[in-house]
């Protein structure tokens, strides 16, 4: 009777475990990599290019003419007096302006960030949808991170399911099962 009890116990581990395992599917892509295969990136590099210099480029030049301006006439105070009151409003808007300039660097980096960010919403969403419609055509229950993973079977690539989703080109070398050619090297 016992060893009918772990029998019973032992095969319904087995069905439970096998139900389980046909109910998940795991699948993986680097989504970054079809971030860079996406022709929408090209262009939003150039904008940002332009945005670099153009936009936080300006404003940085505006400010330090500023603060030189200002600068300037405080140590001119000898040829041309200032009233104290004004004397001291130039010396905060100058303090200011010197705080502004040190802390550029960071905030020109969150502008960048903020501004590539809204750009490139739309192209993650456009991949978010692909790898969502591909998993589910596929039957996956879940797709992970490429780069979270130590050791995936190729088959569960979805690389390149999304680019054709997506109507865009894998080079060879992105390829699962891909050699490099052999020999050939400059002698």
């Amino acid at each position: 009777m016992k060893k009918l009890k772990v029998l019973v116990a032992a095969v319904c581990l087995v069905l439970v475990t096998n139900v389980s395992q046909a109910q998940t599917k795991i699948g993986y892509i680097d989504a970054e990599t079809v971030l860079y295969l996406m022709p929408e990136v090209a262009k939003i590099d150039s904008m940002m290019r332009i945005y670099q210099t153009d936009t936080i480029g300006r404003e940085y030049t505006s400010l330090l003419q500023n603060y030189q301006h200002k600068d300037s006439i405080l140590r001119d105070t000898v040829a041309h007096p200032l009233v104290p009151a004004v004397k001291e409003q130039y010396q905060k808007d100058l303090f200011q302006l010197t705080q502004t300039l040190q802390s550029w660097q960071e905030l020109a980096q969150q502008a960048y960030q903020n501004k590539q960010n809204q750009l490139l919403a739309p192209v993650m969403k456009k991949i978010n949808d692909a790898i969502n419609a591909v998993a589910k055509e596929k039957g996956y229950t879940h797709v992970l991170s490429r780069e979270t993973l130590l050791v995936a079977p190729e088959a569960d690539n979805l690389l390149q399911a999304v680019a054709k989703k997506l109507n865009i080109t894998v080079p060879p070398q992105l390829l699962p099962g891909y050699k490099p050619p052999v020999g050939g090297g400059v002698r």
